[in-house]
């Protein structure tokens, strides 16, 4: 940081435009404006009436004209590309690639401004400090300072590449270098995205005084009407665009070229770390998910340790449950009960529900133990769609066997279908069929057709 923090970007105030509001839609017309313009002004023959009407200024005056301009997103429309005869050397292949690689760097400068703001007149507010505790405002902008860092040195490395050859300015061998980067702050920045969103909805609802002064932040004319929330969002949001952008570059590049060379490895760089980053939003997600439900459910059976980051919820539902007995005068008898599946990767359990959306677990089995079946028997009355639950190793450690009942025959077929997922094949008939019944609580035992 020694050396940049010498050196100031002059792209960085290139345009009033905020990253959120950046449009590589308006930027992509632009191209295409200007490519029919193109056809419209160049004559056949050896003389394009497009010469150059001054003598050729460096870039870095350009660098310096643009950054004092309103918009510049061009990279044809430079005045020293614009005056240049390479330009007319070019094929219009050749100048959708440089303006794929000048949208790149134009587009980073745009994010780092944005980024700006949301360090500086967000993060670094004194008011808005005031108004959080010391977790809060860990959570709601940890790491953001860093994301901010990084761009700039990325966007000063950019810039230093495009300074030294307008003409043939590389971005991609810029982006691998700074690729570990990106991975040291992008992917805890991403991963604790969850917990940020939770704190910054929890402080909206209950705290007044961060509501008020996040109004009058989110006001000034520097915001440019945006909220706080669009600023904190940046980082995923570029480092998917990132992406984009250079999968942009990659599709124009020569194939066989070293320039494609290094443009997929900077593409792939980045579809790793993007992969990494929704692999550990996911499991966060689903982490947070087990914390939440292991404080609604108790045990009346041996109890099961639900929190592990292996671990995640696949489907969860209330049935009806029907069992059979026989009373003294050696009637059969069906008595019906709910029971709430909550159906994991790794496990099953089944619940009795209780008050409050809370859970008691009656009994659990290994998901490699357990087995959902089609059911024909024909009962009297509203009792259809049936299916058979079977547990091989029940939290006993013994054989059980369930006659479940849902609302419709649709959600019938799709928990079968979710308890049928693939896992070591178990012949549950089999193991029954060679079981005493005596073997099967009576309470679990259902007549067969």
């Amino acid at each position: 940081m020694g050396n940049f923090s010498r050196r100031c970007s002059k792209l960085i105030n290139s345009s009033q435009l905020l990253y959120q509001e950046y449009s590589d839609v308006f930027l992509n017309k632009e191209i295409q404006s200007q490519q029919r313009l193109d056809s419209l002004t160049e004559a056949p023959g050896p003389i394009s009436p497009r010469q150059p009407r001054k003598a050729l200024v460096s870039s870095e005056s350009y660098l310096h004209r643009l950054s004092m301009a309103s918009s510049g997103s061009l990279w044809q429309e430079i005045p020293v590309v614009r005056n240049s005869t390479v330009l007319l050397s070019m094929t219009h292949e050749d100048q959708k690639l440089q303006e794929a690689k000048f949208e790149l760097i134009v587009s980073e400068a745009s994010y780092l401004r944005s980024l700006h703001i949301a360090v500086d007149h967000f993060q670094h507010s004194e008011q808005l400090r005031a108004t959080l505790s010391n977790q809060d405002h860990q959570w709601l902008f940890s790491r953001l300072q860093d994301v901010r860092d990084v761009s700039t040195m990325f966007l000063s490395d950019l810039e230093e590449n495009f300074e030294n050859n307008i003409f043939t300015f590389q971005v991609c061998d810029v982006v691998l270098n700074h690729a570990p980067n990106f991975r040291r702050v992008y992917l805890p920045y991403v991963t604790n995205q969850t917990y940020q969103e939770r704190t910054f909805q929890s402080l909206l609802n209950s705290n007044s005084s961060f509501r008020e002064v996040l109004e009058k932040l989110e006001s000034a004319p520097i915001c440019q009407r945006l909220s706080l929330k669009s600023f904190l969002i940046l980082p995923f949001q570029r480092i998917t665009r990132l992406k984009l952008l250079l999968q942009n570059i990659l599709k124009r590049t020569q194939p066989g070229s070293a320039e494609e060379a290094e443009a997929t490895k900077a593409h792939h760089a980045l579809e790793e770390l993007i992969r990494d980053c929704n692999n550990n939003v996911q499991r966060m997600r689903r982490t947070e998910e087990l914390i939440y439900l292991s404080q609604k459910i108790e045990f009346e059976c041996k109890i099961f340790p639900l929190i592990s980051q292996s671990r995640w919820l696949v489907k969860s539902g209330e049935l009806t449950a029907l069992e059979f007995s026989v009373s003294q005068a050696l009637r059969r008898k069906l008595t019906t009960r709910p029971v709430h599946l909550h159906l994991f990767n790794d496990c099953l359990l089944l619940s009795r529900p209780r008050e409050g959306s809370r859970f008691l677990v009656f009994d659990h089995a290994p998901f490699s133990a357990v087995r959902g079946e089609k059911c024909e028997m024909k009962l009297h009355g509203a009792h259809k769609n049936l299916f058979r639950l079977f547990l091989r190793h029940n939290a006993q450690g013994s054989q059980a066997e369930f006659l479940l009942r849902t609302e419709t025959q649709s959600e019938k077929l799709r928990w079968i279908s979710a308890l049928a997922m693939p896992r070591e094949e178990l012949d549950l008939l089999e193991c029954y069929g060679g079981l005493p019944t005596s073997a099967v609580p009576s309470s679990l035992q259902t007549p067969r057709e």
